[in-house]
């Protein structure tokens, strides 16, 4: 079992950056492929990117690719979600998850039914 906790959210005007990280408990981080998701006020959770569990793979939902950068680093149990260029629709809740990767070590996973352990979540507000 593992326990994360998202840190790094705040308020940033448009166009600003922020990096999120997501620190986790156990020592067998790298056996997990990684996830971050969102949540705005009154609509469902997204998929915002993955990072598979050796960190040579990611995706990106379209509408962050170019803007967002995943990375990890297994030696301190973390991972993080770099954001740039922000815009006033990035608001929201953000999550980091994680999944046991027993498979190819690439393998990422999109879908939010794939995550087994999830975190409180972060806030990130951009303001126009």
């Amino acid at each position: 079992q593992v326990q994360l906790v998202e840190s790094g959210g705040g308020l940033v005007q448009a166009g600003g950056s922020l990096r999120l990280s997501c620190a986790a408990s156990g020592r067998t981080f790298s056996t997990y492929a990684m996830g971050w998701f969102r949540q705005a006020p009154g609509k469902e959770r997204e998929f915002v990117g993955a990072i598979s569990r050796s960190g040579r793979s990611t995706n990106y939902a379209d509408s962050v690719k170019g803007r967002f950068t995943i990375s990890r680093d297994n030696a301190k149990n973390s991972v993080y979600l770099q954001m740039n260029s922000l815009k006033p629709e990035d608001t929201a809740v953000y999550y980091c998850a994680a999944t046991i990767s027993s498979g190819y070590s690439g393998s990422v996973y999109l879908s939010e039914y794939a995550y087994d352990y999830w975190g409180q979540g972060t806030q990130v507000t951009v303001s126009s």
